[in-house]
Order: C-alpha cells, then structure tokens, then sequence
C-alpha cells in the first residue's frame, strides 16, 4: 500500500484532512503508516492553501490502537528512535493549526497523536487510554500530559493503563468537544474552517505563545506573547481587519 493509501491526504476549503488508513488493523502505526503520516504533515507544511489540518482515522472503531505491536515484536524494537513517529512542536515543527478528530480508540501511540495536536474533537463513543504498562513498553511522550490535564489523572492514566470514555477526557480539559459519532467529521471542518477564515499571523502567534508560555513563568511568558504578537500587530493584516469591519465585507488576509 502506498503512503497516498495508507495516509491519504485532500485539502477542502482551506482545511487539509489526513487519514490513518488501516482500518483492518485499528489503524495501528505500522512503519508503512508512521511514514504516511510524517508525509502527509510534510504536505501540510508546505502546502498554502492548506491553513488547518485534521487528524483523523479510517472506520468507526479506533483513531488508532497505537503500535504494530506485531511488528515490534519481528523487529525487537527497544527504546524507539527519536523520529519514530513525527511527534508536532518537538521533532516536528510546524506552525500551522492541527486538530485530532479522535472517531473510535486512541490508545498508546494513538493518544500521543491525539495528546500532540493543539486542538482535540471527539465522537461520543471514543476512548483514550496509556496503554504500554501492560504490554511492558514505556510513554515517555507523556510527560507533557500533566500539562495539560490534571497531574493525579494523568498519573492514574499512567499506572492503570485503564482508558477513559471521551466524556471524562472532556471534563479533565483533554478534549475541547464532543460529539455524535456522525458528526464528527462535519463539527471538525466546521471548527477547522473557522480557524482558516482567521488572520492567519495571528492563529499562528497565538499557537506560538500557548506553547512558548508552558515552559516559563508568568511575566516571562507576557513576554513571550508580546514578541509573537508585534508582527501581527505590524502587518498588513493588522490593518485589513478593521477596514473589512467598517466597511461591512470579509477581511482579504495576506497573510503579510
């Protein structure tokens, strides 16, 4: 299978989906499938008409299982190698917005994927789960998680390696919306185009800063969303934006 078939890659309205396609296999991540998806945010990164992208995983059961297990138990995998999956703002850097459309399971590697996007939607019947304490394998992506969710809930994710329903990954700030599994696709290019109609220098400035802000304190931080936010501020944009609003029309972003 291809990467353009097992991580197919469209761009509708301005919102690039890329999808995990092993449905057979609950989109476990295959080295065929790792490198469909490094490829595909490739594409994204460098492709302009493309503002937002969208995660997600073929059929209705897994986002995705995680690891080929199968395929680390032929190849004796021990510690992985730094780019064994592109892992966004770390070994990947990339700018732009992406959002998780999480349609089924997301366990072990699945939840990194979910856990490394800026935004997150979910079906109502989806699952997350750190699952590697009990298949004897390890999770040190995770360490961020504590950053996002509250430090004993991701210690209990950690040790029980029990999954929890999208409702509670919801509640514990992991998720930013549920929704009926037939909705999903439609509320996360609803959500997708929103942030692509936006001033494209500011969406990026303001992934930036939440980013740049998790590693310092607060003055440092303020900071921070000063030196990202002056370009917006100086930018052709910054005056495009309240001209469309006295002149009643659409803001004609340059992005510049």
């Amino acid at each position: 299978m291809s990467s353009t078939d097992i991580a197919p890659y469209e761009v509708t309205d301005g919102v690039a989906w890329l999808t995990m396609n092993r449905p057979e296999a609950h989109n476990a991540l295959s080295k065929a499938l790792r490198d469909g998806i490094r490829e595909g945010f490739t594409r994204f990164r460098d492709d302009d008409s493309a503002k937002v992208l969208v995660l997600t995983g073929a059929g209705d059961k897994a986002f995705s299982a995680g690891g080929d297990l199968k395929e680390m138990a032929e190849t004796s995998l021990k510690v992985p190698p730094p780019d064994f999956l592109p892992y966004l703002n770390r070994n990947f850097p990339l700018d732009k917005p992406v959002i998780a459309a999480v349609n089924g399971v997301a366990f072990g590697g699945g939840f990194l994927l979910a856990q490394m996007c800026d935004l997150c939607l979910a079906a109502d019947h989806a699952r997350f789960g750190i699952t590697e304490a009990r298949w004897g394998r390890g999770a040190p992506w995770a360490a961020p998680l504590p950053w996002l969710i509250p430090p004993r809930v991701a210690m209990e994710m950690l040790v029980t390696a029990e999954p929890i329903p999208a409702q509670r990954a919801y509640e514990v700030g992991l998720v930013n919306r549920v929704v009926a599994a037939a909705e999903l696709r439609a509320a996360a290019q609803a959500m997708a185009a929103g942030i692509a109609g936006n001033a494209p220098l500011s969406v990026r400035a303001g992934k930036a800063m939440v980013y740049a802000a998790a590693e310092v304190g607060w003055t440092a931080g303020l900071a921070e969303g000063d030196r990202f936010f002056e370009p917006a501020y100086l930018s052709e944009d910054a005056q495009e934006g309240p001209r469309a609003f006295r002149e009643k029309r659409a803001p004609r972003w340059k992005g510049r």
